[in-house]
């Protein structure tokens, strides 16, 4: 391999998840902001949860309250 192209390889780089899970994994980054992770996601946890980004649920919704009231 050639010297000095890679990133420095951290072993354990801190997770950082905004249900305030945290975790260490092994990362060019030393730190990782997430969304959502293993312990707050729906799929896993098997509760029903929507996680809206950017408000696409409510426009959703409102395209779907406008179709129907035609």
């Amino acid at each position: 391999m050639k010297e000095k192209i890679h990133p420095k390889y951290n072993d354990k780089a801190k997770v950082i998840c905004s249900c305030g899970n945290q975790f260490e994994v092994g990362s060019t980054l030393p730190e990782i902001r997430v969304e959502i992770c293993g312990k707050c996601h729906p799929f896993f946890t098997g509760t029903e949860r929507i996680v809206d980004t950017a408000g696409r649920v409510e426009k959703f919704k409102a395209r779907a309250a406008k179709k129907s009231s035609k």
